[in-house]
């Protein structure tokens, strides 16, 4: 049977269409994707993401140990700041994309992925070292996210200190809607400005509830795709796992190779840096008819040979095209690059573009 967030009877009460998603029951929609990604874009709108896992390092040696689990460089955060990160299989593949807030050298509190919740802490465990306790505290949080133009001043004006100052990927300990040990930061998955809300888990319907009365639409897991496909954020399991890289994700940026003490990976991460890529996370369009989705077969142009896949694909509300992320070999990946896609067994024409696909400038136009 699937779990249920705390705020499994606030969805239910907002006529949400529930779906099983990483073990939970999730809201995928209220009154329609559409509608709820244009609210985010043009207003403000708010994702229950209590399925995420939070994991705590705790002791002496915490940063270090969190150093060695994590590919991107923590001695480069001070503490109240947060920094995105992946774990790595000693292959360099990736098994998870994590966010790790400092909160001091004794004190990391990382938000992993709903699939990762028991694997990255079985993980984390067995590498961090025996001077640093692992905590699980999954359950013990909640986690909302208010996202769109007019979230930061929202989510402020429920807050206790103010939260409007904190930039971005910074965060602060807070009261919200009156819930006390709040942690607030100003992070999202949708390329908009606003906040992530880990509250305690008897804390999320007062929290919850205050915000949508402020005027903000409930929104579910099918706009929140539709978000990030648009802005080129990466999705576990779809378009990253153990048997991709961060490299070949275009995740480069986040991986430190150079960093004292190494971590889990760099070995296999720096050869295949050396040797050079074979195969590369591409952004594509769709010229002719019909939406890319997961698991596609991906061609070069007139050669049945299929070369690589898509990873996620969508139709696109804001740009009102078929999008999506495929893996194609490297000398496929450059931008304007055409290849086909099998969509319902027939080619269907496509092109490497630049990404991400929407930004604040292409919203802008009419």
């Amino acid at each position: 049977m699937a779990r249920r967030t705390p705020l499994h009877s606030a969805h239910l009460a907002a006529s949400a269409r529930m779906v099983e998603f990483a073990g939970f029951e999730m809201p995928v929609q209220y009154e329609g994707i559409v509608e709820e990604h244009s609210a985010v874009r043009q207003r403000a709108g708010i994702f229950d993401v209590s399925h995420m896992g939070e994991i705590v390092l705790e002791g002496p040696r915490a940063l270090q140990a969190a150093q060695r689990l994590v590919t991107n460089d923590l001695t480069k955060c001070t503490d109240g700041q947060a920094q995105y990160a992946a774990l790595c299989n000693d292959r360099g593949g990736v098994i998870d994309d994590v966010i790790v807030y400092r909160f001091s050298p004794r004190r990391l509190f990382i938000c992993v992925n709903a699939s990762g919740r028991e694997k990255d802490f079985e993980w984390m465990r067995s590498h961090a070292g025996a001077d640093t306790d692992v905590l699980q505290q999954s359950d013990d949080w909640a986690q909302v996210a208010v996202q769109g133009p007019r979230a930061p001043g929202i989510v402020d004006a429920l807050s206790e200190p103010r939260v409007i100052d904190l930039p971005y990927y910074h965060f602060r300990e807070a009261t919200v809607a009156g819930v006390r040990g709040c942690i607030v930061a100003r992070t999202g998955y949708t390329g908009e400005d606003g906040f992530e809300i880990f509250c305690p888990s008897d804390g999320a319907r007062p929290v919850w509830d205050a915000i949508v009365a402020a005027g903000v639409k409930p929104c579910g897991l099918g706009a929140r795709d539709s978000l990030r496909l648009e802005v080129a954020y990466r999705l576990y399991g779809n378009d990253m796992d153990e048997e991709h890289t961060p490299l070949e994700a275009g995740l480069g940026w986040i991986v430190k190779l150079d960093k004292p003490g190494g971590f889990v990976g760099a070995e296999a991460l720096r050869k295949q840096k050396a040797d050079g890529l074979k195969r590369k996370l591409v952004g594509f369009k769709v010229a002719g008819k019909g939406i890319a989705r997961h698991g596609y077969p991906v061609r070069p142009p007139g050669v049945e040979k299929h070369v690589g896949e898509v990873t996620s694909g969508t139709m696109s509300p804001t740009l009102k095209e078929a999008i999506g992320l495929a893996y194609v070999p490297t000398d496929m990946s450059r931008e304007g690059s055409p290849f086909e896609i099998e969509i319902r067994d027939r080619p269907v024409a496509a092109q490497v573009v630049k990404t991400p696909f929407v930004t604040k400038e292409a919203q802008k136009k009419p």
